[in-house]
């Protein structure tokens, strides 16, 4: 593999932009293609044969029309459902995944309780019950899946947003830093990040919200120097490109320059 090559990362639609940020920002000298799967979003309500064939498509996509030197799965739906045959198809690219950050959650709670908010098809995966399994007795977990959040993140309905928000984390029980209040919230799906905002308003300041984005730009970092594929260059570009139509390349477009901090290539 060339270390001048890009590193793909892929979601099912602007949801990943929140881990193409954090990969930005810690690895500046790196090109990146992120594709969109427009046309088949939102994974999360999909069953897991649909998205790991989407998984594999996408990943062909890049491997095939870029030539990337690595791939970042940044959907927690679909690296659930596709990493392994990811790795055994590629066995040779440096893969990366998102998963909750439940385990970092576990270290960060003072109160002994997580809230937990993600698709419906990650918290039905088996990867996740092995995660959740594995921090028994570390902390005490309150899963909420949230149908829709992430397709009206997806259309920037604010509306929807909130009113989805507000209902799923009032279903979460109550929150702040008294005894058995939920003092940590997990965002596990890559689109929460982008209501971030709103969910703060909503559960108050002494809440935690975790994300993925930074575990993941450093585990790609690690990747790429023990496979001494690191960019040379001073500064690296960005490819946005769509499974869709051209009106969601459009939209995958205007999101990007809404939320990643630097410019954006076409």
């Amino acid at each position: 593999m060339n270390a001048a090559a890009p590193i793909g990362v892929f979601d099912s639609g602007v949801g990943g932009l929140s881990v193409l940020r954090a990969l930005r920002a810690a690895l500046p000298a790196e090109d990146f293609v992120y594709l969109a799967d427009s046309a088949h979003a939102p994974y999360g309500e999909r069953d897991d044969a649909f998205v790991a064939a989407r998984a594999m498509a996408m990943a062909a996509q890049l491997h095939a029309d870029h030539g990337i030197k690595a791939l970042v799965v940044a959907c927690n739906t679909a690296t659930a459902a596709a990493m392994v045959a990811l790795r055994d198809a590629w066995p040779a690219m440096p893969l990366v995944g998102v998963e909750p950050a439940l385990k970092p959650a576990a270290a960060r709670t003072r109160t002994g309780a997580v809230g937990v908010m993600a698709t419906r098809s990650t918290l039905a995966s088996r990867k996740f019950a092995a995660l959740h399994a594995s921090l028994a007795g570390q902390a005490r977990f309150f899963l909420q899946p949230c149908d829709g959040l992430a397709d009206a993140i997806e259309q920037q309905d604010a509306t929807k947003i909130i009113a989805l928000c507000a209902e799923y984390t009032r279903a979460l029980g109550r929150f702040g830093s008294t005894p058995g209040a939920v003092d940590t919230l997990v965002l596990g799906c890559t689109h929460y990040p982008f209501a971030a905002d709103v969910l703060r308003g909503l559960v108050g300041p002494e809440v935690e919200l975790m994300e993925t984005g930074e575990p993941v730009a450093r585990q790609t970092g690690r990747l790429l120097a023990a496979a001494g594929l690191q960019a040379a260059r001073a500064s690296g570009g960005l490819t946005l490109r769509s499974t869709g139509s051209p009106a969601a390349l459009d939209a995958l477009r205007a999101s990007a320059a809404r939320w990643l901090p630097q410019p954006v290539q076409a």
